[in-house]
Parts: C-alpha cells; structure tokens; sequence
C-alpha cells in the first residue's frame, strides 16, 4: 500500500496559527533545519521561549488498531523547553487535524536507536484516540499548557 498523502506546510501553518490565535508570536527559520518555529509570549512579567516541531500523522484507509500511536522517529533537534506538536489527521478528512497534541520535551522518550517516541494517542476503528495519561495535552487546553514557566519539566 502506498505510503499516505502528507501535508506537512499545512500543519505546520494550521499549528502555527492555534499559537498565534492563543497570543504567541511565531517566527519561522530561514532554512526548515531544526525546529520548525519558535514561539515567544510574554506572560506574567517574562518572555517564554518555546521551540516547536511538527510532526502530521496521516493514516491509510487500511490501519489497523494500535494500542499506542504517534511519533517515533529522529527530531532534527530537541530542547528542554521545546513543544513536540502531533496533529492527527483521519484518512477521510485532510482538511484539519482531527486532534492535535502538545507534547513537553519530558513526554518524548529517547530509543536505543537513537531517536524519540512519543506515543500519546491509540488508534482505534479509524480514530485517534487520547490516552487517559496523555489527554491533558490535547486540544487548545494543551496548548494552555505551554504557558506553564515549568513546561517541560515533568511536573
């Protein structure tokens, strides 16, 4: 089965207008290495800085249920403070995510290979499903979150 369309510019730029709709400033990089922006909000007497990556999944019409679905793979780079954004799309609507999750540096769990896995959803009968540990990250109340001064942190 052929690997599923992405949209990956457009999650990038749905993503980054939540952040701007939520009063975050968001400043693209000259070159897509690394984060894919950086957002800054002042809040409560300082300016947060929050790097952000992106990472859209896109299921086939063929997945099957999977007890633990997100990201695992390599992140071009991470930071304590960074946001890992998951939007999850349904295969039969590519016109917005179907969830999105704001995930803290702490929740992205380093392989023996090298890479990240961050699993905060199930896939369930076509679905992404939150996870109860996870759910607090989704949806606009997820990215409340970020305003946390210890976002990140585990806390």
């Amino acid at each position: 089965m052929p690997a599923p369309a992405t949209r990956d510019y457009f999650a990038e730029l749905y993503v980054a207008a939540l952040f701007g709709d939520a009063g975050w400033s968001v400043y693209f990089p000259k070159r897509d290495v690394g984060f894919d922006f950086i957002a800054t909000k002042p809040v409560v007497g300082q300016v947060l800085i929050r790097p952000v990556q992106i990472k859209g999944l896109y299921p086939t019409v063929g997945k099957k249920d999977k007890a633990t679905y997100g990201f695992k793979g390599e992140l071009t780079a991470l930071h304590d403070s960074m946001v890992l954004v998951l939007p999850y799309f349904h295969s039969a609507n590519a016109h917005a995510p179907e969830h999105i999750a704001f995930m803290p540096r702490d929740q992205c769990k380093l392989t023996v290979s090298g890479g990240v896995r961050c699993v905060p959803a199930v896939f369930s009968s076509g679905h992404a499903v939150p996870r109860r540990d996870s759910a607090r990250y989704f949806g606009l109340s997820g990215l409340a979150l970020i305003e946390a001064a210890n976002w990140g942190s585990g806390a």
